[in-house]
């Protein structure tokens, strides 16, 4: 049996936080307070430019968001989607549920048993992207990158952050459709389901032939989250919120 989507389950991804970008963490003690109250909690992946379980620099920084995340976790169900900018992050967490790029697209159900696939949306990106997905997530590898980066005063995560700092994350894809068109068939999606996925910062839902395609917003861009909030006519509807 497919796990479900409940109605007033919060979707949010891509908040890319970083020494100057905050608005997660408020979004956070929001929810903790319950000012922002959810059965259910859907972290689509890159929540941070850098959070990688086996490097201790990254660890340290965001640990209070751990805890924050695990506390929430006690009352409302957590589902964190692990992306290109935050992974190895079993071990980092008690309570809520990590999902790996290994299990993505996880299949769910909505109220009405339609069934929907999410996924940070960083798969299926051709032979080289793949390759390097799977080394960059290996033990090995990730624990001589923490070594050489704690000899060298933590250059290679400072080296990172500083890049994203500089890099447009609010920009329009070109011919985007087209780009989801030639990945939806990796899905081998059921006819009339729904594919949900962060990643692209498109804000953008279409249909291809019999799948509903969604692409979220990065809330880094606009404060937005998606609320579950009803089923119309047979469709998946979200209502957009800022914080």
């Amino acid at each position: 049996m497919y796990p479900k989507i409940k109605n007033g389950a919060i979707f949010i991804a891509d908040a890319h936080e970083n020494d100057k970008r905050d608005g997660f963490y408020h979004f956070l003690q929001m929810l903790k307070s319950k000012k922002i109250v959810t059965p259910q909690l859907f972290l689509m992946g890159d929540m941070f430019d850098l959070l990688v379980g086996k490097v201790e620099y990254s660890v340290k920084k965001y640990q209070k968001y751990i805890d924050l995340i695990d506390k929430i976790a006690l009352h409302v169900e957590v589902f964190y989607f692990e992306g290109n900018h935050d992974f190895a992050l079993k071990n980092l967490f008690k309570n809520a549920k990590i999902i790996p790029i290994q299990l993505q697209p996880m299949e769910f159900i909505l109220e009405d048993n339609t069934v929907v696939y999410l996924s940070h949306g960083d798969k299926y990106g051709g032979l080289v992207h793949n390759t390097y997905t799977k080394l960059i997530r290996s033990n090995s590898i990730l624990k001589l990158l923490n070594f050489i980066d704690k000899k060298r005063n933590d250059f290679i995560s400072k080296k990172i952050e500083n890049d994203q700092f500089r890099k447009k994350i609010c920009s329009t894809i070109e011919n985007f459709e087209e780009l989801i068109r030639l990945k939806i068939p990796n899905y081998n999606a059921k006819q009339n389901s729904y594919i949900i996925e962060g990643h692209y910062h498109q804000n953008h839902m279409f249909r291809i032939k019999d799948i509903n395609y969604l692409n979220l917003p990065s809330f880094a861009c606009n404060q937005s989250y998606f609320i579950v909030e009803c089923f119309k006519d047979d469709k998946f509807a979200l209502r957009g919120c800022n914080v």
